[in-house]
């Protein structure tokens, strides 16, 4: 029964160290997201002027 209760931690601990926390975003993701943001920005400030425009 001692084993068997020093196994079961023993795999327990190995599977809290292997699952991660959250998802990690690799350079190129954060890179992506960036001109993504960007590109969003400048067509929202293109649309901004576009209306200015048509309202003068």
């Amino acid at each position: 029964m001692r084993k068997f209760a020093y196994l079961f931690l023993l795999f327990f601990s190995l599977s809290i160290l292997t699952t991660s926390c959250r998802e990690e975003k690799s350079t190129e993701d954060k890179i992506e997201d960036a001109v993504d943001d960007v590109g969003d920005a400048v067509e929202d400030t293109a649309d901004d002027i576009s209306d200015a425009v048509d309202d003068n």
